[in-house]
């Protein structure tokens, strides 16, 4: 099993700008293989594979003028040309939108590491070529500080070790393959989840989740950031010059602890979310359901699009889907019409009159009367018990259909 594990760096100031080096070459490696595929499209050739790609590169590296190539790691080029070409592969098979060229100003700065040259003690981690010099006292550099320690084991085959930059600190991103564990039935019920605005989930056991965007912590960073936002604008406004923007020192260093404030919130978010999905999981029950939730097109109702981006549906749900895969839950996704909302959970009578204002459900046909969120937690939960139904009843019918003519032909005389 591949699991992938982020930790943050802590480079000194040469290691900082060395990995600024490497990312920037990164980045016009990529955006070399562009250029390279886009002139060869216009001059009526075929589409460059990664091999045609890679030796044009190195020919590009010998001449006098990019000699500077070579003192970046080979594997930081060679696998930014690989990108390019994967990007283009998924355009071709309609996955992505047409590769773009990188920006030095938009773009999140990032680069690829050797995974057979990277190593890893409990503290430290050995980056290949940051140290020009080949000296073992300058070779000490290519030791760059963890933020956790013991996070990564240091026997392990390691898989795609990427570096990024998120605007304040560095990130060291790697895959471990290690051994799955053998999943044990779960005895306990199944659960339906319900994902709302007002609570996060509603879980068809009774366990609610709050919404943690409306926490006095969360409202209090929120008040400062807007305050700082609108404090950035005035400082830009007040040094117009024309129609330009000049951008001056004190803008810099607010607008660096606004990038702190924002991540600070994503990552309460994040956290919170971690908390409500591993006491989900830790309950041990025998499925999981959930909505097939249309993020993108319910971010199109402009009352509704700024309280759903900060719930983050899309994270929750992923983060539950590999959860449940670690601990041989079942995770059941339940199709995206199916009226979880509009059907009574107790007679199963659907009312198509209902509105996102009504927060009680009300059954005129058997009187019910139940939370709406509630409700449909409950719907999800029958839907789940019915798919798993449905596929045990395939499943023997179809064991049925193979096992009778074996059984006539043992039976024969």
């Amino acid at each position: 099993m591949l699991k992938t594990i982020r930790v943050m760096l802590i480079p000194n100031n040469k290691q900082r700008t060395r990995l600024f080096r490497f990312a920037g070459t990164a980045r016009f490696a990529y955006n070399w293989a562009l250029e390279q595929e886009q002139k060869n499209y216009d001059a009526g050739g075929k589409f460059l594979s990664d091999y045609e790609l890679r030796r044009l590169f190195t020919q590009f590296k010998n001449e006098p003028d990019n000699q500077w190539l070579y003192t970046i790691s080979n594997n930081v080029c060679k696998q930014a040309v690989k990108d390019a070409v994967n990007a283009y592969h998924k355009f071709f098979n309609g996955l992505a939108k047409h590769p773009r060229y990188k920006s030095r100003k938009h773009d999140k700065p990032a680069f690829y590491i050797d995974s057979g040259k990277i190593k890893f003690t409990g503290t430290h981690a050995k980056l290949e070529s940051i140290a020009l010099s080949k000296r073992k006292p300058r070779q000490c550099i290519n030791w760059v500080g963890l933020a956790e320690h013991d996070q990564i084991p240091t026997d392990a085959k390691y898989y795609n070790p990427r570096i990024s930059f998120n605007g304040l600190n560095w990130f060291l991103t790697v895959g471990i393959d290690i051994e799955a564990p053998e999943p044990i039935p779960p005895i306990n019920d199944g659960i339906g989840i319900d994902l709302g605005i007002k609570d996060l989930a509603v879980c068809s056991s009774g366990h609610v989740y709050r919404n943690i965007n409306k926490t006095g912590r969360v409202r209090r960073l929120k008040k400062k950031r807007r305050r700082l936002q609108r404090k950035i604008s005035r400082k830009y406004e007040k040094n117009k010059k024309g129609e330009s923007y000049q951008k001056t020192r004190n803008i810099i260093r607010s607008e660096k602890q606004l990038l702190r404030l924002t991540h600070r919130l994503t990552n309460i978010r994040t956290n919170y979310i971690h908390h409500a999905t591993s006491e989900i999981v830790k309950r041990e029950p025998s499925f999981i359901v959930m909505e097939d939730l249309n993020v993108s097109g319910m971010m199109k109702n402009k009352h509704l699009a700024k309280a759903i981006q900060e719930q983050e549906f899309a994270e929750f749900i992923r983060i539950m889907r590999y959860k449940c895969d670690w601990h041989g839950i079942r995770f059941i996704t339940a199709d995206r019409f199916y009226a979880s909302s509009k059907l009574c959970s107790f007679c199963g009578h659907k009312k198509n009159n209902l509105k996102l204002s009504d927060r009680i459900y009300t059954c005129r046909h058997c009187g019910a009367v139940i939370d709406r969120d509630k409700n449909a937690s409950i719907n999800l939960y029958h839907y789940g018990r019915m798919k798993i139904h449905t596929d045990t009843l395939i499943g023997k019918s179809y064991a049925h259909y193979v096992a009778k003519p074996l059984e006539r032909y043992s039976t024969r005389k």
